[in-house]
């Protein structure tokens, strides 16, 4: 298990692609909860750790925990000020170096998530190409709003889906080239900013070259 940082209140891990966050009706162990309850409880079986939010299963990255519920809760009441980046290879050339997506996003009785232009929840993407080639854009995402599968629909819309995502994509690769590589926020009880990095996974970077 990679943790990214740990104090007496929180603790953050780095989660790896084709794992699920928390448990599903399929699968109750293989999960990023179920390990990191394993590890706080190696040093006292009390101990406990309480969700803050999600990444889905084909993404990988940061992934923040709290230790008790009240710091769950402030974490919560207070995550639209958290700062949420992501580091994604897509499919073509994305046209702008530089643009906000906006849309309003519903879900189907199947739980595929599009966009509409009649009601719906707002969603915000920002984004900035980093470098190109032929085939591929490197993007940096800052996540402005959190909606359900925002990012990957919203890549989709302009025509640019994120390479290897099998909902939302068009070209098949081992993995979602789809990565939560930076958190920052001010920490509810210590009252500092705390800024948690991830290195980008080497498969990006080979990608990235071809």
């Amino acid at each position: 298990m990679d943790i990214l940082y740990e104090d007496e209140y929180l603790i953050a891990v780095n989660k790896s692609d084709k794992l699920l966050t928390i448990a599903s009706a399929k699968e109750s162990e293989r999960t990023l909860y179920h390990y990191v309850s394993d590890y706080v409880k190696k040093k006292n079986k009390k101990n406990k750790i309480f969700i803050i939010h999600r990444l889905d299963y084909d993404t990988s990255g940061i992934v923040l925990f709290a230790k008790s519920e009240k710091i769950k809760e402030l974490m919560q009441a207070n995550w639209n000020n958290v700062k949420r980046n992501y580091i994604a290879i897509v499919t073509g050339n994305i046209k702008k170096e530089h643009d906000i997506i906006k849309s309003y996003l519903k879900e189907t009785c199947t739980l595929l998530t599009y966009s509409t232009k009649k009601g719906g929840k707002l969603a915000l993407t920002e984004y900035n190409l980093l470098n190109k080639d032929q085939n591929h854009s490197l993007i940096s995402i800052n996540l402005i709003t959190g909606r359900k599968n925002q990012i990957r629909v919203q890549l989709k819309d302009i025509g640019n889906p994120i390479v290897g995502d099998s909902k939302y994509g068009v070209e098949k690769y081992k993995h979602m080239l789809l990565h939560a590589n930076k958190i920052e926020f001010e920490h509810p009880i210590l009252k500092k900013k705390v800024i948690i990095e991830s290195d980008i996974p080497n498969y990006f970077i080979n990608i990235a070259k071809s």
